[in-house]
Formats: C-alpha cells, sequence, structure tokens
C-alpha cells in the first residue's frame, strides 16, 4: 500500500491530471468499481513524486440532480495513503466552487463508513439506489458486493 503521507497531509499535493491516466489509475487501484465513461475533470494526488490516488467529477448520474449547478464525484481512488481521500476530495470541491457549482454529491457502499467524507464537510443523507444497475443502458459497472449506496453532498455555494 501507499506511504504515510504525513502524519498532517502536508507532503500531499493536488495536480491536474488528463481524463484517460485518472481513468486508467481507477481501472488498476478501485476496490469495487470500474473507470466513469466519461467526466468534466480529474485531479491527482501526489506523496512527494509518487501518484497516490485520482478523483474524476461529472454530471450528476441521477437525472433528478442534472440541474446545471450539481456535480458528482464519480470515483475518489487512493492507494490507501493517509489523508489522500480527504485531499482529493476538498481539491474537487474548491475547484467545483471556483467552476459556479453549487452542490456536490457522491456515493459509497453501505458498508463504507465514509470518514474522508465527513472530515470534507459532507453531509450524509441516507441510502440511494439499488444494488444494481437497472437501466437500459447497461455498461457492466459492477459492484462487489452488491448493496445499497449511501448518498453524500456538500453545498458549495459562496
Amino acid at each position: 500500500m501507499g506511504g504515510n503521507g504525513g502524519e498532517d497531509g502536508l507532503s500531499l499535493t493536488i495536480k491536474p491530471i488528463h481524463l484517460k491516466p485518472a481513468r486508467e489509475y481507477v481501472r488498476l487501484y478501485h476496490r469495487h468499481n470500474i473507470p466513469p465513461v466519461g467526466g468534466k475533470f480529474a485531479v491527482s494526488c501526489y506523496d512527494g513524486d509518487r501518484l497516490c490516488g485520482v478523483a474524476i467529477c461529472g454530471r450528476p448520474t441521477a437525472r433528478r440532480s442534472d440541474n446545471g449547478t450539481t456535480l458528482e464525484i464519480y470515483r475518489n481512488c487512493t492507494d490507501g495513503t493517509y489523508n489522500a481521500c480527504s485531499k482529493l476530495y476538498g481539491a474537487c470541491c474548491r475547484i467545483a466552487k471556483g467552476m459556479g457549482y453549487q452542490r456536490i454529491v457522491t456515493y459509497t457502499l453501505e458498508s463504507e463508513n465514509g470518514a474522508s467524507l465527513r472530515a470534507s464537510n459532507f453531509t450524509f443523507e441516507g441510502m440511494a439506489g439499488g444494488v444494481a444497475w437497472t437501466g437500459t443502458r447497461h455498461r457492466d459497472y459492477y459492484i462487489s458486493p452488491e448493496e445499497m449506496k449511501n448518498r453524500w453532498s456538500r453545498e458549495v455555494s459562496s
């Protein structure tokens, strides 16, 4: 697994990354999801010179949330480096605010505790969705184990 990232997270640096290498990182390291098909932007986290995580953001997958002012964090994927998840969530929020978004949503598996999201000032909204994709445009997304998702949100408007 990853380095310690420094107990205070000060050695972690956020850098831009193109969607293609971010998607490849997710393909290689995400515990239970494949890379998203698209996205608006991606950011990376480095511990010194070592890439230790990426986050990919885009339009909300839930149609009712796709209102033009809401952004979804599709994936936050790290190698386990201490504070990397929280650092990526914070960067996504700052970028979203700078782009004029008012709200950010993301999802975790029911079994995940959301510690990094709570540390990044996200609010737990409850369970959302189902255990599997049911739309007609099924893209072989897999969630293992099959379980409900938790929805988290954060207001970022000024």
